[in-house]
């Protein structure tokens, strides 16, 4: 019995691994480097020791639950390679992956700045139109993705 040729196992481990990794970036470039926001800038101030040790807090959380999201992709990726029927694809899965980064930060930027209104891309003047721009920075990343992820797909179909 032949088994079936299949792209899911690497798009699956691509889009977990982008989401861990727009996480990631979001948490050292926003949070971190440019310090424009922390998990719960807009619950408590980070000029206060307690509200800065509630930020760091949520802060670490957040690097944790990317941590645990980019070991589970790597753990998808690692099983995609032990399977004899999955399609290789460098397009396909940089398509995910790219998918995943895009996602996430559309999902992230909707609720936590939108929803819950726990914290903004850029506090103070504009705040909304920093996380509107936000949105559709990542709306046209996740639609790259998925346009490179079809072509992707529907190349290498072509090549076998």
């Amino acid at each position: 019995m032949e088994k079936t040729l299949t792209h899911r196992p690497i798009v699956l481990a691509g889009i977990v691994l982008g989401i861990g990794q727009a996480g990631f970036f979001d948490g050292i470039v926003l949070h971190q480097l440019l310090q424009w926001h922390h998990m719960f800038s807009s619950v408590a101030t980070d000029t206060t020791v307690s509200g800065l040790e509630l930020n760091t807090l949520g802060d670490g959380l957040f690097h944790l639950a990317d941590w645990l999201i980019t070991l589970t992709g790597i753990f998808l990726l690692w099983r995609a390679g032990r399977q004899g029927n999955v399609i290789f694809s460098t397009q396909t899965f940089l398509g995910a992956f790219v998918l995943g980064f895009g996602l996430f930060n559309v999902v992230e930027g909707i609720l936590d700045h939108q929803v819950l209104g726990i914290h903004h891309v850029k506090s103070g003047p504009h705040e909304l139109a920093w996380d509107i721009g936000f949105l559709i920075v990542n709306a046209v990343i996740l639609a790259i993705g998925w346009l490179t992820l079809q072509s992707g797909k529907q190349n290498a179909e072509t090549a076998d």
